[in-house]
């Protein structure tokens, strides 16, 4: 029995030497797919880091630039007020020295030529929306 129990025993070492040979293998790729992949982990992590701090950077010139931009109009903004009411006054000073005028005109018999004083508020908008003339016919809509 002693020698049959010896050729078991060698039978499976040797059965045993290419199962712990796919072991160790399997270890060892494991190992370096581990190594890889924390490898790329830090990369990528590294990439975010970097990533983060120019958004930081923009994020603060960005802010600088509204601030900038703010302390500004927070200068023109009571100047302009100003300017939008003179425009206002001098406005409805001029249509009073037009009915003046208009007056004088009727009583007078004299000629004037008297131009009609737009509204202020309004001309700006007739920059941006010019009147463009509607090309219609009547075939249109049949």
């Amino acid at each position: 029995m002693s020698a049959k129990t010896a050729s078991q025993s060698s039978g499976s070492s040797a059965g045993a030497a290419p199962t712990d040979e796919r072991k160790r293998k399997r270890m060892l790729s494991n190992r370096e797919s581990a190594r890889r992949s924390r490898v790329k982990k830090q990369r990528h992590l590294d990439e975010l880091i970097k990533q983060a701090a120019e958004l930081r950077e923009e994020n603060a010139r960005i802010v600088a630039r509204t601030d900038q931009l703010t302390a500004r109009y927070l200068l023109v903004e009571p100047e302009n007020r100003f300017l939008t009411a003179q425009v206002a006054e001098l406005t409805a000073r001029l249509q009073s020295m037009n009915s003046v005028l208009r007056f004088v005109k009727e009583f007078s018999g004299m000629e004037m030529d008297i131009p009609d004083v737009p509204d202020p508020l309004m001309k700006q908008w007739q920059f941006l929306c010019p009147v463009q003339p509607i090309m219609a016919s009547a075939d249109m809509f049949q």
